[in-house]
């Protein structure tokens, strides 16, 4: 894969084949000018026009992706990754997988995956966009089962159980038989009355330190000097909530 950015910036996720081409107004541009050459190459279109060619990073990729389902953006795919302290190796309960943006995330850190998925449609495009940009090492480490999780989790010793979902507070009592000592919950939710539905049952469960934060970002202009805060900026996406399982 391989994003063809164009003189005003923007940005075209194409998937390069032997013996293709990348479509423009402007005209074609033959995808053996591209191929075995380094990342960060110019080309020109039959009409001149010029591209640069670099591969997608996971950011890219992830706003750009065949999806079924609403992504988790970028600005917040990072502080779940921190907060839910996700390691290499970690055994992961994911469910609400969507179309598999936080499971790419969770994956690239070292991650094992079950993730439950009541939508088989859903599950199948997250399988297909980890296999198209991570590959084989991290399709093997991530397994998705088209099942219900507030009707429980099979697994236990779990290091994180990490939700994307309508109802997380339904899965509180599994998560709790799930996850080991000291393991994480983490949900993101749109809604501030959600959280607060889920923080009622985090308090009255095993759970301690919890925590709930919203992630804001402000890009800038910066352009000779003229240099100004954005006119928009990506505001509110949703509230990350967050605590540790602790034994009586």
């Amino acid at each position: 894969m391989a994003l063809f950015i164009d003189s005003k910036s923007r940005r075209n996720l194409v998937t390069i084949k032997d013996n293709g081409e990348y479509h423009t107004h402007t005209g074609p541009i033959p995808f053996n000018l591209v191929i075995d050459e380094e990342e960060g190459v110019r080309v020109k279109t039959t009409g001149g026009a010029v591209y640069m060619v670099v591969r997608p990073t996971l950011a890219e990729f992830v706003l750009k992706m065949k999806r079924g389902a609403q992504v988790i953006y970028p600005k917040d795919l990072g502080p779940i990754l921190m907060r839910a302290d996700v390691f290499p190796g970690a055994k992961v309960l994911e469910s609400g997988v969507g179309s598999g943006a936080l499971s790419m995330a969770m994956l690239r850190a070292g991650a094992e995956i079950t993730g439950y998925e009541i939508r088989e449609d859903f599950a199948a495009t997250a399988q297909d966009n980890v296999q198209s940009f991570l590959g084989p090492d991290a399709s093997s480490r991530f397994q998705v089962e088209v099942r219900d999780v507030y009707e429980g989790i099979d697994q236990t010793g779990l290091d994180r159980v990490v939700l994307d979902l309508p109802e997380p507070w339904s899965v509180v009592k599994h998560a709790e038989r799930a996850l080991r000592p000291g393991g994480i919950f983490l949900a993101y939710l749109p809604s501030i009355i959600q959280v607060s539905q889920l923080r009622d049952a985090l308090a009255d469960s095993a759970f301690e330190m919890e925590t709930t934060v919203e992630i804001m970002e402000r890009g800038w202009h910066v352009e000779g000097r003229a240099v100004r805060p954005d006119h928009r900026m990506v505001g509110h996406t949703g509230f990350l909530t967050h605590a540790r399982l602790f034994r009586a």
